[in-house]
């Protein structure tokens, strides 16, 4: 497996990648001063080659480098992670270290369910998706294209999240949001138009 990018995500998927035998043949990045990550050679992103896995973590940017790539792309899911037999998880997606993911839910292109995210049963995550560490996605929650959501945040049953928005660490959904917002707290609450 080759990765793009040479930052702090791409120390988790090593990780990953490595605790379920598969060897990271080399690393991709824009700083072409860098040569080596945890004794992984780096080289320029002009040599990117797949399968390859985009580790990175800013949404927009997957998203660009996806659409301006043309190699196959793979999956990093953590053995320390629980994903239903009757979960879709689709190219480019990673699932860190002690997450789960339920029956029926299904998670787009290019997302990250990060280290200890809960996504229940018959969720609908779309592409370029971050659920942020100890997220909590209940049941039938919808999430849209592009959006953030932030470590610790509880979404509650049958709330959805439009594209490109971002819910605050800690915040509490209780209601749809709609798209290019940010929101956050505890009822949570649009702060903002992004």
């Amino acid at each position: 497996m080759y990765l793009y990018g040479a930052g702090g995500h791409t120390k988790v998927i090593m990780d990953i990648l490595r605790e379920n035998r598969i060897p990271v043949e080399a690393i991709f990045d824009d700083n072409e001063q860098l040569t080596h990550l945890l004794g992984c050679p780096v080289y320029p992103a002009r040599y990117a080659r797949g399968p390859l896995l985009l580790s990175i973590g800013n949404n927009r940017t997957r998203k660009t480098l996806a659409g301006n790539l043309t190699c196959a792309f793979g999956q990093a899911v953590s053995s320390t992670a629980v994903v239903s037999a009757n979960a879709i998880l689709q190219e480019g997606s990673v699932v860190m270290q002690g997450s789960v993911i339920q029956s029926c839910a299904t998670v787009g292109k290019h997302v990250i369910i990060n280290t200890a995210a809960s996504v229940d049963h018959d969720c609908r995550i779309a592409d370029y998706v971050h659920i942020s560490p100890h997220a909590t996605l209940c049941g039938n929650v919808e999430i849209g294209e592009g959006s953030w959501i932030g470590a610790g945040a509880i979404l509650l049953p049958g709330v959805r999240v439009g594209e490109w928005s971002m819910v605050g660490a800690g915040s509490v959904v209780t209601r749809d949001m709609p798209a290019y917002v940010m929101a956050v707290g505890n009822r949570c609450e649009i702060i903002k138009q992004i």
